[in-house]
């Protein structure tokens, strides 16, 4: 489908709320943890509200729900999670979601690792992956291992290089400042980095991204970059596997 409006509305203090609007004036929200101002841009573009996606179930991905639902009467989707107790829709690994009204279609795709149930959705070349996969960063492992965040993250670095990438949360710049210390050469990453600093000095969002983007200069998708594994060399062996790359990369992520 053409011609869709996509904008992340800032809450909180770091968080995107991501608002898919068609032409016709039907909306899609992705993960609204404060209601005030997602409402404000709805009643300002008059755009009726068909649907919630909800990722997973921490309070600033689904804190605004309630208040959103005072004002429209819109299906909310979500994993099966009893910690999501306002869905009244639940999806699965591959469920394919219609948007009531609308042509808009969504895939659901498990991806355990900061949860236990966090799901992302899929289509339309947009990608809302809510806190698994960050701009040139991924999510702390608060409910699952090393092994089941790198098998989500390359479940989503499978989909087409062009995919926009909408994160949860606005972290790119110090992202890059972190990558930058394992991977000082990559020079797609150096020019990811000024990108970023000049938005950001702008008061302007770094996202979405692509996954092109993440692939080159996302380190948690890049376990088999020479430079990676030389950066970590005191505290792997040079055998070291895709995981165990990947989780010496989050132990220093964790303590950055």
């Amino acid at each position: 489908m053409e011609n869709l409006f996509l904008h992340p509305i800032r809450v909180l203090r770091d968080n995107y709320v991501w608002l898919v609007a068609t032409t016709a004036g039907d909306a899609v929200l992705v993960d609204p943890g404060e209601a005030a101002p997602v409402l404000a841009v709805l009643q300002e573009r008059r755009l009726r509200l068909r649907s919630i996606l909800l990722t997973h179930h921490h309070p600033d991905h689904i804190g605004g729900v309630a208040g959103i639902l005072a004002e429209f009467d819109a299906q909310v989707i979500a994993p099966r999670d009893p910690r999501i107790p306002c869905a009244n829709r639940h999806v699965d690994d591959a469920s394919r979601i219609g948007i009531p009204g609308t042509e808009l279609e969504f895939m659901a795709i498990h991806v355990p690792g900061h949860t236990s149930t966090h799901v992302a959705y899929h289509g339309h070349g947009l990608l809302f992956c809510g806190d698994t996969l960050f701009s040139v960063g991924c999510g702390r492992l608060f409910e699952g291992t090393p092994q089941q965040m790198l098998d989500s993250l390359s479940k989503l670095a499978a989909l087409a290089a062009d995919t926009k990438v909408c994160c949860g949360h606005e972290y790119t710049e110090s992202n890059c400042a972190f990558a930058l210390g394992l991977e000082p050469g990559n020079s797609r990453l150096q020019q990811r980095a000024a990108q970023v600093a000049h938005l950001r000095a702008a008061g302007l969002p770094s996202l979405p991204s692509t996954l092109a983007d993440e692939m080159d200069c996302n380190p948690f998708l890049r376990t088999d970059s020479a430079e990676i594994r030389a950066s970590l060399s005191r505290d792997l062996p040079e055998d070291a596997s895709p995981v165990e790359v990947f989780a010496a990369v989050r132990a220093l992520k964790d303590a950055f």
